[in-house]
């Protein structure tokens, strides 16, 4: 056919073939296929890729193809992933994609690592890890075996468990291999806290004494109270120490001397729980910097400054029922910026700043419910059958672990939590170690553990 003929043949044959059903169409380009032969069809499927296939991430420019990519959840990207090397390479490559990814699932990002394909990989292991807790897998259990009498008191740093027994003794534990460091001789122990060089030991004998760990000598002995000393804290840059007893005082003491420098009172029931701490915010009362104290009953929480004057006064009284209908648990959260505690109503958050109540969490049945730790994203709880991690942005609990039946006490420190700072976000490193010990009847501790990565 001459070219002539053949456009205007085309002509005519376009013409019809735009007035026909989309049906009709179809049916005609099957029937021009069956008639064409392999070089019709393979120009047919190469002007088919460039019209139906554009990779749009390959033509687009990098910065549109991220924008883009925002607007995909990390599932659906997980699985562009797959299309192939050059989309891989592009998504993987996506920062603020992933990062967003890890921060809703409440893990920390260092804005610091430049590798632009890292922060897919710790999403990976991030989803692993919030799939592990969701699945009750996340923790394995552990016991130290050692005392041969009631453990009372326990307090935990930097991989070490301190533990203090009826049975007159105290021993140092190594929680990653359960082996005890250090054993000595003390009094009854209500409550524990220690460092490299000592312990301190608050005592059902109404005593509060320091220990040397590596002779296991008594280096000072504090007396003064008339009821058991239920907590301790203490400070060596200030060179004090405080106590709370059940004869409704605090006591500062000069921790180098023993001598005591003030008795605190105002408290009407046993103190069980004393926190030293310095500010991180500025007040009327107070500015970032200096140390706090705060003491805790049944009712009421105490904030004093603290100096060695006479006849301290204290700086704030903070409740959550004027008429002592709500008791408080003493499980005291205090980190310089909030005060939080639970009560049978829920999680109370006072900011430190204003004294003023932030917000009341009330999980479902919450009567039972105790503190353990409270950070910036999670916190943790339990009670008498369960540990949970709550999401503090939606309040919601994501993970719980069984309890085996624990010696169960309302104002000893029988139970705490381990490691901390996972509280304020996951980030591939701190969720490892101690989550949870507590003190069993049969004189052993009963540990919770990060399970390793998978």
């Amino acid at each position: 056919m001459e070219k002539k003929d053949f456009e205007a043949w085309l002509d005519n044959i376009s013409i019809t073939f735009l007035s026909l059903t989309d049906l009709q169409k179809n049916e005609t380009l099957d029937h021009l296929i069956s008639l064409s032969g392999a070089v019709q069809l393979r120009h047919l499927s190469n002007n088919l890729e460039i019209l139906l296939k554009r990779d749009f991430l390959k033509l687009l420019p990098l910065e549109l193809s991220f924008y883009l990519l925002k607007w995909l959840d990390p599932q659906t990207l997980l699985t562009c992933c797959l299309v192939s090397k050059q989309w891989n390479k592009v998504i993987s490559a996506c920062t603020e994609v992933w990062q967003t990814a890890c921060k809703n699932l409440g893990w920390q990002i260092d804005d610091s690592v430049q590798d632009p394909l890292h922060w897919k990989k710790v999403y990976l292991k991030a989803i692993l890890r919030m799939k592990q807790l969701k699945d009750h897998e996340a923790f394995e259990t552990s016991s130290l075996i050692g005392h041969s009498a009631r453990v009372y008191a326990l307090y935990y740093k930097d991989g070490l468990l301190c533990t203090g027994s009826d049975d007159l003794s105290a021993k140092l534990w190594d929680v990653s291999t359960g082996q005890c460091i250090y054993g000595i001789q003390t009094h009854t122990c209500a409550a524990v806290k220690f460092d490299e060089q000592k312990l301190v030991t608050g005592s059902f004998d109404n005593t509060v004494a320091c220990w040397e760990w590596g002779s296991g000598a008594k280096t000072q002995h504090f007396r003064g109270h008339t009821g058991a000393v239920f907590s301790v804290d203490y400070n060596d840059e200030l060179d004090i120490l405080v106590s709370g007893s059940a004869d409704f005082t605090v006591k500062v003491w000069a921790l180098s001397t023993g001598t005591c420098l003030n008795t605190l009172t105002g408290h009407t029931e046993w103190v069980t729980k004393v926190v030293l701490q310095k500010c991180k915010v500025k007040s009327l009362m107070h500015s970032p910097g200096d140390y706090i104290l705060l003491s805790a009953d049944k009712y009421e929480i105490k904030i004093w400054p603290i100096g060695r004057e006479i006849n301290c006064k204290c700086l704030k009284t903070l409740s959550v029922s004027e008429d002592r209908s709500i008791s408080l648990q003493p499980r005291l959260h205090f980190d310089g910026k909030y005060i939080v505690c639970s009560s049978a109503l829920g999680l109370y958050q006072w900011d430190f700043a204003s004294y003023d109540i932030l917000r009341v969490i009330k999980p479902p049945d919450f009567s039972n419910v105790s503190l353990l730790g409270f950070g910036e994203i999670f916190a943790l709880l339990f009670d008498n059958r369960y540990l949970y991690i709550m999401d503090l942005r939606t309040e919601k609990l994501i993970s719980r672990w069984p309890l085996p039946e624990y010696r169960k006490s309302k104002r000893g420190s029988s139970f705490l939590a381990g490691e901390m700072s996972w509280l304020n976000g996951l980030n591939g490193q701190n969720d490892m170690g101690l989550v949870f010990a507590t003190s069993m009847p049969d004189h052993s501790i009963h540990l919770v553990l990060w399970k390793e990565h998978g």
